[in-house]
């Protein structure tokens, strides 16, 4: 994995990065953050990512213990994700970063009205 040379760093930075270091993942992590939704609702919710890397970040942040897979024996088979604990706990970062977003994004926008 492309991301091994941080993941196994001394660096907390690095480490965590390794882990949130997409764009689509902790844009993930937001859409689960009150419910466990399935392969269809998240595509929905994230907007313009495309179902094949959608299909490898979910993968990534489950091999990360960021996510739950849950599959059920049903006809037709029905697949929910859910956020584990660890993924829980990030919860309150990713609204921080959108905080900090709100306050401070309009002073680099540049011919926007």
């Amino acid at each position: 994995m492309k991301n091994d040379v941080f993941r196994y760093s001394d660096c907390p930075v690095h480490r965590s990065m390794a882990i949130l270091g997409t764009k689509w993942k902790p844009i993930i992590i937001y859409a689960l953050r009150e419910r466990k939704a399935r392969f269809g609702q998240i595509y929905t919710a994230v907007g313009s990512i495309s179902k094949k890397v959608l299909t490898t970040t979910l993968r990534e942040l489950e091999a990360d213990g960021v996510l739950l897979r849950e599959e059920f024996k049903e006809l037709p088979p029905r697949v929910e994700y859910s956020l584990t604990k660890k993924g829980r706990a990030l919860i309150p970062i990713i609204i921080q970063l959108a905080q900090w977003d709100t306050i401070y994004h309009e002073e680099n926008v540049v011919g926007c009205e």
